[in-house]
């Protein structure tokens, strides 16, 4: 037993060198080349040396002249790789060894990398920590995730950094940076770190770093960009639109009561009646270009997890996102919340939420629902399991043990990444 966990890790090792070599095999061709020309050039320069001045005995005896000159070259030749390849492979530990995650060596990160970057290109659709939960799963498959955030929110931190500043609400953005980010490492909990209601009024460091990487760059866009850099993220984050914009809601109190107007984002969940509709101010905004870009381009778009009416449509009710989501080629799969959510969806099965979607969209955006069958666990007070209900025509439904044992009223992200890549595996093989 003890040789096989021995053998195990180098077994590891000596396939994440293997993968690496395949993938940069023209550079090793191109270092083997050069340490060929190098050698040619070396053994003529002895080659004239020898006849012009003579070899002496020692040096002779270095050069292993006592053997035949078959095994002189396969000796030598061995032996000059084996170093360079030892000496390069220091080289290379001394220099990346401070950048490298705790306990992973540098074949095992460069395989890695490798991987991710040639997953799928996924994008992801939503805001709040739905949207942080889902990316915090992907990224373990793929880092070419592009994830869409809604600008809506207006409340919290990010509320008043929208109204005292102008920018567009970093919250959201924040949780999708860190939940991305290549490592947990201290500086992902900073950004995470929440200053105490008398000091510096409450605002997140993450919220506040954006903002000022927004103001010193000269737009919100950049700053995001820099932003991720800092953490080294797994993929990309952008907003739906570069406007400011203000969700509002048709409420009604009771089934004859007339609608009620609610303005904000923050105010909608907190507002008695149900929710008949939501819809953007200004009506029309400008869908951001690279979120556009995305989507077309996309393996697998995925909308949710998240509040269905506060995180979800405020980026679909930008009718030139909806229209790319339409045209795209994509696996198109929206995930159904685990559990219902106060002051949105009390009542709501999975077909409600699809239902609603479809509502406000004009048609089936996403021809797979994914739900979570999995009713294990205790809920939060106000909360109830979302039953899979009746199936809607026009969608697939698909239903998986999607929960989180610790917090039952969450996706666990493993689960429901390993999910969505098992679905886009399964639609993209040919039949």
């Amino acid at each position: 037993m003890q040789q096989q966990s021995g053998y195990g890790p180098w077994k590891r090792r000596v396939g994440d060198w293997l993968q690496v070599a395949r993938s940069g095999g023209e550079w090793i061709l191109l270092f083997a080349l050069g340490v060929a020309l190098a050698a040619f050039a070396f053994t003529t320069l002895l080659s004239e040396f020898k006849r012009n001045v003579g070899v002496p005995a020692w040096l002779g005896f270095l050069g292993l002249q006592f053997l035949p000159w078959p095994a002189r070259v396969v000796f030598l030749g061995s032996a000059g790789f084996v170093a360079l390849a030892y000496a390069a492979l220091r080289l290379a530990r001394i220099v990346l060894h401070p950048l490298l995650p705790a306990g992973q060596s540098i074949a095992s990160v460069a395989a890695q990398r490798q991987r991710l970057e040639r997953g799928p290109r996924v994008v992801a659709i939503g805001g709040g920590t739905g949207l942080a939960t889902l990316l915090r799963g992907l990224k373990a498959h793929s880092s070419n995730i592009t994830a869409i955030v809604t600008v809506a929110d207006d409340g919290g931190s990010s509320g008043r950094l929208r109204r005292d500043l102008g920018v567009l609400p970093p919250g959201d953005f924040r949780n999708c940076i860190t939940a991305l980010a290549d490592d947990e490492t201290l500086l992902t909990q900073l950004f995470r770190y929440r200053f105490g209601d008398d000091t510096l009024d409450g605002h997140s460091f993450g919220n506040l770093f954006i903002t000022a990487l927004a103001d010193i760059t000269g737009s919100f866009e950049r700053g995001l960009q820099e932003s991720s850099k800092v953490l080294a993220i797994r993929g990309r984050v952008v907003p739906s639109t570069l406007q400011t914009v203000t969700l509002c809601a048709e409420v009604r109190e009771g089934d004859n009561a007339p609608l009620k107007r609610v303005l904000g984002e923050a105010s909608i969940p907190g507002s008695p009646g149900r929710i008949e509709r939501v819809y953007l101010e200004p009506d029309a905004p400008a869908a951001y270009p690279v979120a556009l870009q995305a989507i077309l381009g996309a393996d697998l778009i995925v909308a949710g997890p998240g509040s269905l009416y506060t995180s979800i449509l405020p980026n679909l009710l930008l009718r030139e996102l909806a229209d790319a989501v339409r045209n795209s080629a994509a696996v198109k799969v929206q995930v159904c919340n685990m559990a219902t959510q106060l002051g949105e969806t009390e009542g709501f099965s999975v077909a409600d939420h699809v239902r609603a979607l479809q509502a406000h969209t004009g048609d089936v955006l996403f021809a797979i629902v994914l739900a979570n069958e999995n009713r294990h666990g205790e809920l939060l007070p106000n909360m109830s399991w979302v039953p899979l209900g009746e199936p809607v025509s026009g969608c697939r439904l698909v239903a998986a043990d999607l929960c989180d044992r610790e917090h039952p009223w969450r996706h666990d992200s493993a689960k429901l990444a390993e999910t969505l890549m098992g679905l886009l595996g399964e639609l993209r093989t040919p039949s």
